[in-house]
């Protein structure tokens, strides 16, 4: 690559290493971690703008110092893949990687749980790309690019469907013939991953979250919630598809199909340009013309669109939030947590405002101040504000997986 800047900053030498990574269409989202219990994090980073010129490949320690940060044409995931094993490698910290995880979108009706990767499971996986035509690919892609560069080294597969696989029958239905739900059309949920992770934090303080009924936030660009009893999901927002659900940063979230039908036949828009209109074109970005990025948003106070925007997200959060809590009986816990909800006050406390009858009354102060709990001691509901962390749910996944299959570990 062109240019190349790195500190002399160096992760905790470790005897091993699980490295856990993100692909999407033009990057690749990553952290390497400890393969041994606390598993601190070595690493975070991305490599970007993949298949052009002006890639970028940058990584940050566990303090936040730069590692890397170099600049230059990234041909494609078979490079930057490359790049960051290598990268691993040459590491002065001596971390050897034992395996790579993937985060993978869509698990189907069979995976509830994470599994090595054979040829057996990229086939049936590689199956379900019309399933998530814009993540599926990617995710193998990512699979493939990393076999190619060490054939012998353990993957493994994390899904976001797997948290879902228990949703009671009811909440798996849809409305449309009973043979369609036979080939797959039917709810699925995603996001597992980050409420995994919320319910093992929740569980490692102390938390009975088995008694509890509990409704989980996750707000981001992509958007969704989760309504938990016993510590299981028996309902979420999103479905078939992460188009379901809450509107997000470029997704339409629900809306009525009666729309498609309409852009199809009136508008005549082809399959390809829906498509990319409910994905790209929607959402955040959509109702304000201006931004995807709710932060930007909410630095526009005078500007009616974004306004408009912010004040519909809250508002299907708000009515969403509410209809979760009929699958529960009622309500406990709430978690925000996700890029939105655990960083943005104005929009949990929009969210909250107006739910009091269900118990949820937040403190304006310790929720502006960045407490993690943030509900009011006259409320009925706690309320908490926390950071998710799907990679390392992924690397906790990872580490059992392999100590459970111990001769995965020399493969």
């Amino acid at each position: 690559m062109a240019e190349t800047t790195r500190s002399g900053h160096a992760p905790a030498a470790a005897s091993g290493a699980i490295l856990v990574i993100n692909c999407g269409s033009s990057s690749v989202k990553f952290a390497l971690f400890a393969a041994g219990e606390p598993q601190p994090r070595l690493w975070s980073g991305a490599i970007e703008r993949i298949g052009l010129a002006n890639g970028r490949f940058r990584a940050v320690d566990a303090q936040g110092a730069t590692v890397l940060d170099e600049t230059g044409e990234i041909a494609d995931h078979d490079a930057a893949l490359g790049l960051l094993l290598d990268a691993i490698e040459r590491h002065p910290s001596g971390a050897r990687l034992t395996a790579v995880d993937h985060r993978v979108v869509h698990g189907g009706p069979e995976c509830d749980c994470p599994a090595l990767v054979t040829a057996a499971l990229e086939a049936r996986l590689r199956q379900l790309v019309p399933l998530a035509p814009l993540h599926q690919p990617h995710n193998l892609a990512g699979i493939a690019a990393v076999r190619a560069a060490r054939p012998g080294l353990p993957q493994v597969a994390c899904f976001d469907t797997a948290f879902h696989h228990g949703l009671p029958r009811l909440a798996t239905l849809t409305a449309l013939p009973r043979a369609l739900f036979g080939e797959g059309v039917r709810r699925y949920g995603f996001h597992g991953l980050s409420y995994e992770y919320v319910i093992d934090a929740l569980r490692r303080d102390g938390v009975h979250v088995d008694r509890e009924r509990i409704v989980v936030a996750h707000l981001g660009n992509g958007a969704s919630m989760c309504a938990l009893a016993g510590g299981r999901s028996v309902e979420t927002t999103m479905g078939f598809s992460t188009l379901a659900g809450l509107p997000m940063g470029t997704r339409c979230g629900d809306l009525d199909p009666g729309i498609i039908l309409y852009l199809l036949t009136e508008k005549g828009m082809t399959v390809e340009q829906v498509q990319h209109l409910l994905y790209e074109e929607c959402g955040l970005l959509g109702l304000s013309g201006v931004s995807r990025n709710m932060e930007d948003l909410l630095a526009r106070p005078g500007e009616p669109a974004a306004v408009a925007a912010v004040e519909f997200f809250c508002y299907q959060a708000r009515r969403h939030l509410a209809a979760l809590t009929a699958a529960l009986g009622g309500l406990d816990r709430a978690v925000f947590t996700g890029g939105i909800g655990a960083n943005a006050p104005a929009v949990r406390a929009k969210i909250c405002a107006g739910l009091a009858y269900l118990g949820i009354v937040l403190d304006a102060e310790r929720n502006a101040g960045g407490a993690r709990t943030i509900s009011a001691k006259v409320g009925r509901v706690r309320v908490e504000a926390f950071p998710t962390d799907e990679e390392l749910m992924i690397a906790r996944h990872v580490r059992d997986l392999l100590a459970a299959n111990p001769a995965a570990q020399g493969a």
